[in-house]
């Protein structure tokens, strides 16, 4: 059976980031191309109904564990609670993933939504997570960032030399 793997979009060449630059990840393109896996992109904020571009935004007191408890809010450089936004593109990705079957997550570090050790805390790096990496991890899917799952394809690269 095929690997059916969730991917941020923005790092499969996908223009849905907030500032609507290309950041597609070519070395993790190249590992999942190796993989006999079926790559499946999404942009929860897109999901969320978000434009691009838009404005940049953070999480404010707390990260996605603390948005899902209702203990914080993601507001936008404009000073716009656009926490309603993040919520519904997390649950259509959770909502994508089942319906897929997918058993893993590759996402985006430092983003609001999907940022899996770090993320934008009121304009500062902070450990942390997104609010779409805590309902995935919520409801059982494995989430590893792009540049964990780099990293430990390369180290495992190393190791059979």
């Amino acid at each position: 059976m095929t690997e059916k793997i969730i991917v941020s979009a923005c790092l499969l060449g996908v223009i849905c980031r907030y500032d609507a630059k290309m950041v597609g990840n070519q070395k993790l393109l190249n590992l999942l191309g190796q993989r006999s896996c079926k790559t499946i992109p999404v942009c929860p904020e897109v999901a969320g109904g978000l434009p691009t571009p838009r404005p940049a935004a953070t999480i404010k007191n707390g990260d996605g564990y603390d948005l899902l408890r209702g203990a914080a809010t993601v507001c936008d450089v404009t000073g716009r609670d656009v926490t309603q936004s993040f919520i519904e593109g997390a649950k259509k990705t959770l909502e994508v993933a089942k319906a897929n079957n997918a058993t893993l997550a590759i996402l985006k570090e430092r983003s609001p939504s999907c940022g899996v050790r770090y993320i934008y805390n009121e304009d500062v790096v902070v450990a942390g997570v997104g609010i779409t990496t805590a309902l995935l991890k919520k409801n059982g899917i494995k989430v590893v960032s792009d540049e964990d799952f780099v990293q430990v394809a390369r180290n495992r690269a190393r190791n059979h030399i």
